[in-house]
């Protein structure tokens, strides 16, 4: 057998050059490189061999290691779960820091492979610097947080223990039904260790991206329940899209003329202009999607999981006698909402479905309700795209800060509503433009209005909805996309909780633009706050006043956009439309990373449409409305609640 004498590091590296993928025959690279920051943990083993090989592997350097693992996981979701990044840490402080991402990545279902550096395996030198002892247990180590966030986990503890784990990572990684965060850990002691590595470890592999076809009985069982039902909704979620199942999608929605909504994931798999495409669906859906949705008779999900968003805590389906079916690669979705499951990869499920289906002659009961719901919406949409603030002017979400609205229009010095913001930039963004994000009001925004000209253009992540992400996801959308131009949007809260890889685009030159909307407050939790009963309460951005020591003095005023020129970013201050689109117009001019710094009104985002969300009021509370909300919780779940 022949070897080669190689550090478990070296071995390593030389390993994810030789990893592929194949998809539908087409084969490619599946690892693009690593990104790195570097500590006493990791620099002399794995740094050390990405210094003197790296192969193909682009080695990047990040700044916070939650961002860069968040750069990595907007550029596998873009590259719809086909090319991943590796991220890779010191131990201690810089390894949970990725934790977060890693519960992320494996939430939303994107390959991330974590190598985060561990302690020393032989524990001669413990307690080492930033190891936390554990007094009952010496195996343990920070690297154990995350177990529960990853999909798979391993701790290299001597050299050849990389072999397993790396085939057993790869295995994961690049399972559709099973991808997530995997974390393999890499003692400081083992990384530089040398060891005979057999040469067959390091032959070319090629995964291949198997279609999981659906059995026979599976197909019979959907058609049997799918037959007898006239008002039949589509689902389209981010398995549609990871699985390439557009065309398929689009051809089984046209030929039974079944109307469809979007969740957060699946958007942009068909362009928004699509006669059957009712938008969003669910807490943050759109009016044509929910009204069709409160109707319907059957619900078929494809590549859906069914989140709480989605089914608006499962009251959203009230039709009588309402069933569902799905086609999903994981078993684990499928038999949600005791749906007639079928597990399968989307597009070959919706192909066989739309045989079978086909086969018996079937068609929809529908007749203009389509139509109608989506004229119902449009016309709620051309209102929102058109507020603007006037003597008579009330925010969408009224009752709250209605007292206070005149405060933040002098501080932030604006009178822009966030719609309207929102129906400008629908307007001259690119037709071709990623529009990424993550958490606050946006994604709600976003999700019933946001109109994608051109596929695989909606970048959300919702399945964790983390603040943070957008900044570096959409550097990792960028690198995955760098022919198309590419937006972050997301509020000043979100860019409060991370921007670093602001500073990552700037060093490697990725030319992104982040729109940030700033309203001065966590907008969409003081949403919530207040209008289940409780006052505005540590969500908006006050300075402490010292008569009562709460936060209830002025306003805090930031310039975000002199922030993001600090890193060598062009910043743009927009307070007026005008401002906005000369704005948009030079931002394309430029070379390097953008920031708009656009100032909001609060309370002028969207509201909700026929839809719901469970939440937990507090039963006991000294504000009656408090106690109210909480009373109106259960009865909703009395009313429409489904329980599984």
């Amino acid at each position: 057998m022949k070897t080669l004498r190689l550090t478990t590091a070296q071995a390593l590296v030389k390993f994810l050059n030789q990893q592929y993928v194949e998809i539908d025959g087409e084969e490619q690279k599946f690892v693009e490189g690593v990104f790195t920051i570097f500590g006493h943990g990791n620099v002399l083993g794995l740094g050390q061999a990405l210094e003197q090989d790296p192969g193909d592997l682009t080695v990047h350097q990040g700044c916070n290691e939650q961002g860069m693992a968040h750069v990595a996981m907007g550029f596998a979701k873009q590259n719809k779960r086909r090319k991943i990044y590796a991220v890779t840490s010191s131990v201690g402080p810089g390894a949970a820091n990725m934790v977060t991402a890693a519960a992320n990545a494996s939430a939303n279902r994107i390959p991330v492979l974590f190598l985060p550096g561990d302690t020393f395996a032989t524990r001669q030198p413990d307690p080492v610097l930033q190891q936390v002892e554990q007094f009952h247990d010496f195996t343990l180590t920070t690297n154990d947080c995350f177990r529960p966030v990853s999909r798979y986990w391993d701790r290299v503890s001597r050299p050849e223990q990389l072999m397993t784990a790396m085939i057993n990572a790869m295995r994961t990684l690049t399972d559709p039904a099973n991808t997530g965060a995997v974390t393999v850990c890499l003692p400081q002691d083992v990384q530089g260790e040398a060891y005979d590595y057999p040469e067959y470890f390091f032959k070319k592999r090629v995964h291949r991206f198997d279609r999981r076809l659906p059995t026979a009985p599976s197909i019979a069982d959907a058609v049997a329940l799918i037959k007898g039902k006239k008002k039949p909704l589509l689902i389209c979620g981010g398995g549609a899209r990871y699985s390439g199942a557009h065309d398929a999608f689009k051809a089984f929605a046209e030929e039974f003329n079944i109307p469809f909504g979007e969740t957060q994931a699946g958007k942009s798999t068909i362009v928004a202009d699509h006669p059957l495409n009712c938008g969003g669906v669910g807490t943050t859906g759109c009016l044509a999607a929910n009204l069709i949705a409160l109707e319907a008779d059957v619900v078929i999900g494809v590549g859906t999981r069914f989140t709480d968003f989605t089914t608006s805590s499962k009251t959203q389906f009230r039709g009588e006698g309402v069933d569902f079916v799905t086609i999903n690669v994981a078993e684990f979705d499928a038999i949600k909402l005791d749906a007639v499951p079928i597990v399968a990869d989307a597009r070959a499920g919706l192909e066989a479905l739309g045989d079978a289906l086909r086969a018996i002659g079937y068609k929809s009961g529908y007749s203009d309700e389509i139509v109608k719901a989506r004229n119902a919406w449009q016309e709620e949409l051309d209102r929102l795209f058109g507020i603007t603030v006037n003597n008579d002017f009330v925010p969408e979400v009224a009752g709250h800060l209605d007292d206070k609205l005149d405060e933040y229009a002098q501080t932030l010095q604006t009178r822009l509503t966030q719609t309207r913001i929102l129906g400008l930039l629908d307007k001259h963004l690119e037709d071709d433009a990623i529009v990424v994000g993550a958490a606050g009001s946006l994604p709600g925004d976003l999700q019933r209005i946001w109109r994608p000209k051109q596929p695989d253009t909606y970048h959300m992540e919702y399945g964790y909805s983390c603040m943070g992400y957008e900044v570096a996801a959409s550097v990792g959308a960028k690198i995955a996309c760098p022919d198309q131009p590419v937006y972050g949007l997301l509020g000043d809260g979100s860019y409060l909780m991370m921007h670093s890889e602001l500073q990552t685009a700037v060093q490697e030159g990725i030319k992104i633009t982040l729109l940030l909307f700033d309203n001065a407050s966590f907008g969409c939790i003081n949403n919530l706050q207040m209008g289940k009963g409780m006052g505005s309460f540590g969500t908006e951005n006050r300075k402490r006043d010292p008569q009562t020591g709460r936060l209830t003095g002025p306003l805090v005023q930031v310039d975000f956009a002199k922030n993001a020129e600090s890193y060598g970013c062009a910043g743009y201050s927009v307070h007026t439309e005008e401002e906005l689109i000369a704005a948009l117009a030079d931002s394309r001019m430029q070379d390097r990373p953008v920031l708009i710094d656009i100032k909001v009104l609060p309370k002028t985002m969207t509201h909700d449409y026929e839809s719901w969300w469970r939440t937990g009021p507090a039963q006991v509370a000294d504000k009656p409305a408090i106690e109210e909300a909480a009373a109106d919780v259960v009865e909703m779940m009395q009313k429409f609640g489904r329980q599984y």
